[in-house]
């Protein structure tokens, strides 16, 4: 070895290995992680690389199992080296998969996500520029110690606070109420703030079924048939969107209290910012009232985060007070302990 920084990259596939078949039509994920690699002027530079294909699949193909073992693939290469590890994916899921990833990555070592919102024939097709940005934070000593990263149009996230937030757009990706953790600029990265994360939760046990989690969005008139229906159903949890800083009708509120004996359920806003409230208003379907009704608040955490949280809590084992400490505190200070 020359002493150079390692990086390891696996390609899980997604819109940044996508080609137009021969026949023509819509582009499906085709190319291989050295094939990615292979487009990116100057990567060498930034790091040794070492490159494997793990799936070629669209990222909405992609189930938490997939994730977990990406996980495991990135843990094994960092126990055998590596300074850092990237995964490439679509960017469908992306919000989801590295918050999933975050919750049990227990390594200093960063883990960095990425993808494209462009296939690679695509006219300014982002792949490249984007790989080498992530290739730049995975290899960047700043980026210790902060958990899974997420990085896109030289953009920096946290994976606890990142959405997808455009369907089409190069800058798709946003940090809703606090923004990005770092920017990628003239080859080097800037962080803002230090580091902090969560500890990593238990890993899902071993042998059991995955739990079901819904995520259920409140609309105009909703009167609480769905969680009637899903709770009803034996599901294991539910994260209920809620208006506003965390808000229901009447009649769905009504339908909370029976739903809390089934299984937890998890409050969350589906604005897509700021936080689920504590005790601002007080009439029937408010945050007060769900609250007292035994719901979780989710604080900060969007219902997608929120909901992975709850799953990733279920399928680990986690008992109803270490559940809601958890839930509670994570909500509360999303990008990590004070």
């Amino acid at each position: 070895m020359d002493g150079r920084v390692r990086v390891a990259v696996g390609s899980l596939g997604g819109t940044i290995t996508m080609t137009a078949p021969a026949a023509g039509g819509g582009v499906r994920p085709e190319l291989e992680a050295a094939d990615l690699l292979r487009g990116v002027p100057g990567l060498g530079a930034v790091a040794e690389i070492d490159a494997t294909t793990l799936q070629t699949v669209p990222g909405a193909w992609l189930r938490p199992a997939d994730v977990v073992a990406a996980g495991d693939w990135a843990a094994a290469q960092v126990a055998g080296g590596a300074d850092g590890v990237l995964l490439v994916q679509g960017t469908d899921t992306i919000e989801e998969t590295a918050a999933l990833l975050d919750l049990f990555w227990d390594h200093p070592e960063p883990l960095v996500v990425t993808g494209a919102m462009r296939s690679p024939a695509a006219a300014g097709a982002d792949g490249p520029a984007n790989l080498l940005a992530a290739a730049r934070v995975a290899a960047d000593p700043g980026a210790r110690d902060r958990g899974v990263l997420v990085v896109l149009a030289d953009e920096v996230h946290a994976a606890a606070r990142v959405r997808k937030t455009d369907s089409i757009a190069l800058h798709a990706f946003t940090s809703g109420s606090f923004g990005p953790v770092g920017r990628v600029h003239e080859g080097t990265v800037t962080f803002a703030g230090r580091a902090a994360r969560w500890p990593a939760l238990p890993r899902p046990r071993e042998g059991n079924d995955p739990p079901r989690v819904a995520l259920l969005e409140t609309h105009l008139g909703d009167r609480g048939e769905l969680l009637e229906l899903v709770t009803g159903a034996g599901w294991d949890g539910v994260v209920l969107a809620g208006f506003g800083a965390g808000h229901l009708s009447a009649a769905a509120a009504e339908v909370v209290g029976a739903a809390v004996r089934r299984c937890p359920v998890v409050l969350a806003s589906r604005t897509g910012g700021g936080p689920v409230l504590a005790g601002t208003y007080g009439f029937v379907g408010s945050e007060e009232d769900l609250l007292a009704r035994g719901v979780l608040p989710a604080g900060w955490l969007d219902p997608r985060k929120a909901r992975l949280l709850l799953w990733a809590l279920l399928a680990g084992g986690a008992d109803a007070g270490t559940l809601r400490a958890t839930v509670t505190a994570r909500g509360a200070a999303p990008g990590g302990p004070a």
